[in-house]
């Protein structure tokens, strides 16, 4: 992790535009090193659009973005991989016709940008103990060999968070990692997620509320493409504001 005094993501007036809609409308946020964040709200915040911009998928219409203390407000998705900022869905996810382990290896392999089939065998072999390491710590070693056409939806949610892993990153975005899901899975997946956050800063994108309250350090809540609130679990349960416009509380 980041050095704790610093933000490891600042995010200051960012706005973005599709013609004449606003999806983001100047946005003010930060990450601290040290905490699980969850982002919530309705559908619509804004919230998937501002893990696009922070990753340079989109560009930002304007306001400026540092990770790490770095500006990577025109950083290109490549570029931001390399500082250490990942996200589930960033690669496009798995390739199904390839076993676990060769899905690792790949994400493994291409770590310094775009994959190359031909490479040392010092990288090789360094490709090939990342991959190992990562199925025993997401506990997927005895589906190494299974096609990942084949597997359940949880083993898939799991192997997206290995390919974003394999990129070492320090910070690594889950766009709603357990959609879906059923709930021996979605216990499975967010105790796996509370793990990792020991020793990587997280930010979840997440629906499920008693979730994101289990989870998190720190909640950032949007709104109609702007920050509504930020705090605590227990500071966000007693915002009336929040509790009013997104957590269906009327007598708030």
């Amino acid at each position: 992790m980041s050095d704790a005094t610093t933000p490891i993501l600042q995010i200051d007036g960012v706005e973005k535009h599709f013609g004449g809609l606003a999806a983001l409308g100047g946005v003010n946020a930060q990450v601290d090193s040290g905490k699980l964040t969850a982002i919530i709200g309705p559908n619509g915040a804004g919230k998937t659009t501002l893990f696009n911009v922070v990753t340079g998928i989109l560009p930002p219409s304007t306001g400026s973005i540092r990770f790490m203390g770095k500006d990577i407000t025109k950083s290109s998705v490549h570029e931001i991989s390399r500082l250490g900022l990942a996200r589930t869905l960033q690669i496009k996810s798995v390739f199904h016709g390839m076993t676990v382990r060769e899905n690792l290896w790949i994400a493994a392999q291409s770590r310094e940008g775009v994959f190359k089939p031909f490479k040392s065998a010092k990288s090789c072999r360094a490709a090939n103990d990342r991959a190992d390491g990562l199925l025993e710590e997401l506990e997927l070693t005895h589906l190494a060999n299974q096609e990942a056409a084949n597997l359940s939806y949880g083993d898939v949610a799991l192997l997206e968070i290995g390919i974003a892993l394999a990129t070492e990153p320090k910070l690594l975005l889950l766009d709603e990692p357990i959609c879906g899901m059923g709930p021996a899975e979605t216990e499975r997946t967010v105790a796996k997620i509370k793990e990792l956050a020991q020793r990587i800063d997280i930010v979840i994108i997440e629906h499920d509320i008693e979730v994101v309250f289990d989870i998190s350090d720190d909640i950032i809540v949007m709104a109609l493409g702007t920050v509504l609130a930020r705090g605590t679990p227990e500071e966000i349960s007693r915002n009336a504001e929040v509790r009013s416009a997104y957590l269906g509380d009327d007598d708030a």
